[in-house]
């Protein structure tokens, strides 16, 4: 089949690559426009962008998919499919329109369980311990389209959102090749989603990624690996933000919520369920990340004090 492929991120990346590499023929690619980045703040392509770029592919970047000019490159483009993998924006209904196999958007979680933004990192928060990925018919709601074919991938006990994202992008990327397979053979009978067992995924914001010492350490546990690497964990030590690397619970203990015990070679913190956690690396303000017993050895008047 002749697509066109929608995605932005490096988490997208490996199912281009899938594709590239299979018997379909990718014509373009859909993304969004430069971002600013890094220090310097300069723009910069999409990792997808910079991947079809490699691969010599005719690059869309419209700062709205609405824009008419998107519509009329399109329909010359003449795709049979468009697979979607984190593109970012609202498809509009005359671009869903389109192809006459429509969008399939492959999205990471066993659908409708945490439709939105962030699925892989609720799985994490929340504890699951089986997620997956699902290859889906495009509409115009939330995830909510007719499923076309299902993988599950087991949540391990110390992923982070990063590791077990990693996991499913690569994996995701060979069932959206064998769904587009099935898909050109006419052997797929899309299937709607059960009303049941909806749950919703928004992106994680710095806020939720600041740590609540009253909450018991299992939770804190799972916190921290959800937002590893993204929005990123963190705490304040003496008025200045510190950014928390995973961290593991440590079994029951004396310590009140937030409270420090710095050893020679660990570090151990109270959460509010008389159990701790021990801190893995840490980020102070304007230092590079570095193991937390390093950190601690530098800090004044750390043991007995108390994380905010």
């Amino acid at each position: 089949m002749r697509l066109v492929f929608a995605g932005t991120p490096q988490v997208a990346v490996p199912a281009l690559e899938a594709l590239l590499g299979s018997d379909h023929e990718v014509v373009a690619v859909l993304t969004r426009p430069d971002a600013r980045a890094g220090r310097g703040r300069h723009e910069s392509p999409s990792p997808v962008a910079q991947r079809a770029a490699e691969a010599g592919l005719e690059i869309l970047k419209p700062a709205k998919a609405s824009e008419p000019d998107l519509r009329d490159r399109l329909a010359e483009l003449a795709p049979d499919c468009c697979p979607v993998v984190a593109y970012g924006a609202l498809v509009p209904r005359p671009l869903l329109d389109l192809p006459p196999r429509g969008w399939v958007n492959l999205h990471f979680s066993l659908l409708p369980a945490w439709r939105g933004a962030a699925p892989v990192q609720h799985a994490v928060l929340h504890g699951d311990q089986v997620t997956g990925a699902t290859v889906f018919t495009l509409e115009e709601g939330l995830d909510t389209g007719p499923v076309l074919s299902v993988m599950t991938e087991a949540v391990r006990p110390r992923d982070t959102s990063g590791d077990l994202l990693d996991r499913l992008s690569v994996a995701g990327g060979g069932l959206l090749v064998r769904t587009l397979d099935a898909l050109e053979r006419g052997e797929l009978a899309p299937r709607p989603q059960p009303a049941e067992g909806v749950s919703l995924a928004p992106k994680l914001t710095v806020d939720d990624a600041r740590v609540d010492w009253v909450s018991p350490a299992f939770h804190i546990d799972r916190q921290v690996r959800a937002c590893t690497p993204a929005p990123g964990a963190w705490t304040s030590w003496a008025g200045d933000r510190l950014g928390l690397g995973p961290v593991e619970p440590a079994g029951p203990s004396d310590l009140a919520p937030g409270q420090v015990r710095a050893g020679k070679q660990e570090v151990l913190v109270g959460a509010g369920d008389g159990h701790a956690v021990r801190l893995g690396q840490v980020r102070a303000a304007g230092r590079k990340p570095m193991a937390a017993a390093d950190w601690a050895r530098g800090v004044r008047d750390l043991d007995g004090g108390t994380l905010a």
